[in-house]
């Protein structure tokens, strides 16, 4: 039976309970009579009345035979010697009773009301705190709900994604015609998720998708399901679920599914993680419990997939996970066209040329660069958006922010000045080393004293012995440059060394570089799957210490050869070294074009030329 049907039971205990209580006060108005004190006490005189109860402020009978029609009375009582001296005068006299009943309940009703305000002020605000609103909509999923006028996304919105973007097209085709898309009988995944690094687009594709099909958008955090009372992550899900069916069809999107979907453990431990478990075995069983022809897709997204769960990702759940990478040089052409849109832009702007210096960025660090490049025109006044704001923005969000009022003396600005053109000529020399361009001495973001821009003009995704070996080599010029002008080591190079000695250890560990170690990986630190390194501790390493000595020896005969090999380029190149640290010493910049000018000077190495 439908629940819209079905009648409450405790509605009718109170029609009857009413109707009860209207037959008593309608029986009472026609049987009882109130009378004055003075007529009751001729009703006594005269011998009508057959039996009486006295209470505190009234008297109630009966009369022998009916007066009027009534077999009954009320009256109010009289003081006796107040109704003694009222008799002999004729008077007609009666007592009034003091309505007292609002006073008394006010004496019971508004202690326990104030009571149960401080709880709940306090109770509430206790909720508030932890984030999980009334009481009584704890179990209620907290997802926010978007309609297509709502979310006003498109897939003309997402670009550079293109492969997912296709991936995704399916879902929209199957949420506006379910019948015909399931003609030959196939069906729509139970749930879709999306994987990539942060800022890549995968919220604002599952709106997008939303935005497309035109049906009601769940969208919750997977945070948000698992609170500090036991149950209530369930019951939210459950609850998502239920709505969602209601609005059918429809999307459900859980953004940081990592949060409720972390792969459980074997071993429980007291206090641990019950609940959280609790919710994801519900998440599970409505994943396996709803049918796709009902109209609801699951959208999820994640940066950390290989911590999820295998249950979640096996066939029949997360049936089909789209890879959200980072743009490539074409893809983000397009986002900053899309990007661009939005603001004044130059006749002169080209986007490819952005692209080229922005390798790496993601689709909202380009979305960030077009706007820092708007707000460096408007600071200076421009009517257009102009290509050297964008130059500006890009240095800005690699380097960090220009600190001009951090002086340096003298000497120290001509050991930065070295140091930085100690890396710029040694990266105009070597080959497959990104290209230099722009050489500074302004002191930017935190603890810089100078910088060095090197931007890859295209993509790569593979990388030679020979050319990590240079590109220790760049970080370490400036460290030589120091040595063969001023015969010092200074702690300048101190993010040049450790990022050095990060490549060298790859080389040796983990790519199998190294003649002496063999083509083996022994590294116990490995790359996730986005990219980011989960350090292992040396409990989880699986080479000896006789290894672990001969792969320190081989670091460091790494960087030392590179070293002396870099000392060796700079000696060549002294005497522009030394030119070129004093116009930058005075011009404190140089751009691309005074770097290709000094490029043309560089005398190359015998095996680079």
């Amino acid at each position: 039976m439908d629940k819209k049907t079905q009648i409450n039971i405790w509605y009718v205990f109170l029609a009857i309970f009413g109707v009860v209580l209207l037959r008593d006060l309608w029986v009472q108005t026609q049987t009882i009579e109130s009378i004055p004190y003075s007529q009751f006490e001729s009703y006594l005189d005269e011998g009508q009345i057959d039996e009486i109860v006295v209470g505190s402020n009234t008297i109630r009978g009966t009369f022998k035979s009916p007066q009027d029609g009534k077999t009954g009375f009320v009256t109010a009582t009289v003081p006796p010697d107040m109704a003694a001296r009222l008799e002999g005068h004729d008077v007609t006299f009666t007592g009034a009773v003091e309505n007292t009943w609002f006073t008394t309940l006010l004496s019971w009703v508004l202690p326990a009301l104030v009571f149960v305000g401080i709880w709940i002020f306090f109770i509430r605000k206790f909720a508030e705190k932890q984030g999980m609103g009334g009481f009584m909509s704890i179990g209620k999923s907290r997802a926010k709900i978007y309609v297509e006028s709502d979310t006003k996304v498109s897939f003309d919105d997402v670009a550079g994604v293109d492969e997912a973007k296709q991936e995704l097209e399916e879902i929209v085709e199957f949420l506006k015609d379910p019948e015909h898309y399931g003609g030959l009988g196939a069906r729509m995944p139970k749930g879709v998720l999306l994987v990539g690094p942060p800022g890549t687009g995968k919220t604002l594709l599952a709106r997008a998708v939303a935005g497309e099909a035109g049906v009601p958008f769940y969208s919750i955090s997977g945070s948000e399901f698992v609170e500090m009372f036991v149950g209530v992550g369930a019951a939210r899900v459950r609850d998502l679920f239920e709505q969602a069916r209601k609005a059918a069809p429809a999307i459900i999107f859980v953004d940081e599914l990592d949060a409720l979907g972390r792969s459980r453990s074997a071993g429980q431990t007291p206090g641990g993680h019950d609940e959280r478990e609790q919710t994801l075995n519900q998440l599970l069983t409505e994943l396996d419990g709803f049918d796709p022809s009902e109209g609801v897709v699951l959208l999820a997204a994640t940066n950390r997939p290989e911590i999820l769960d295998p249950a979640l990702l096996r066939a029949g759940r997360f049936d089909r996970q789209v890879l959200v990478d980072r743009p490539d040089r074409a893809g983000r052409v397009q986002i900053l066209k899309v990007h661009m849109k939005k603001i004044k832009v130059a006749d002169s702007v080209d986007p490819d040329q952005i692209a080229a210096l922005t390798t790496g960025f993601s689709g909202a660090d380009l979305a960030n660069l077009v706007n820092e490049a708007a707000l460096m025109a408007t600071r200076r006044k421009a009517q257009k958006v102009e290509m050297q704001d964008f130059t500006q923005a890009v240095e800005r969000i690699v380097a960090g922010l220009e600190k001009k009022n951090r002086r340096l003396n003298e000497r120290e600005r001509e050991i930065v000045a070295h140091h930085e053109m100690g890396h710029a000529i040694v990266g105009m020399a070597l080959p497959g080393v990104d290209e230099v361009h722009k050489v500074s001495i302004i002191p930017r973001g935190i603890g810089a004293l100078g910088y060095t821009i090197q931007r890859p003009t295209e993509d790569r995704y593979l990388m030679t012995r020979e050319e990590l070996e240079n590109k220790i080599a760049v970080l370490l010029g400036g460290r030589a440059a120091e040595k063969i002008i001023y015969d010092h080591l200074s702690t300048g190079a101190s993010d040049d060394l450790a990022r050095a000695t990060d490549i060298a250890r790859s080389m040796v560990a983990r790519y199998g570089m190294d003649e002496d170690l063999g083509h083996v990986s022994y590294d116990s630190d490995r790359p996730t799957f986005l990219g980011q390194t989960e350090q292992g501790s040396w409990l989880n390493r699986r080479y000896s210490d006789a290894t672990a000595e001969r792969m320190d020896h081989a670091v460091k005969e790494v960087i030392d050869t590179i070293f002396e090999r870099t000392v060796a380029l700079l000696q060549d190149n002294r005497v522009l070294l030394e030119k070129s640290a004093a116009e930058l010493l005075e011009r404190e910049t140089l751009e691309d074009a005074d770097l290709k000018r000094i490029k043309a000077e560089v005398v190359c190495p015998a095996e680079a030329a």
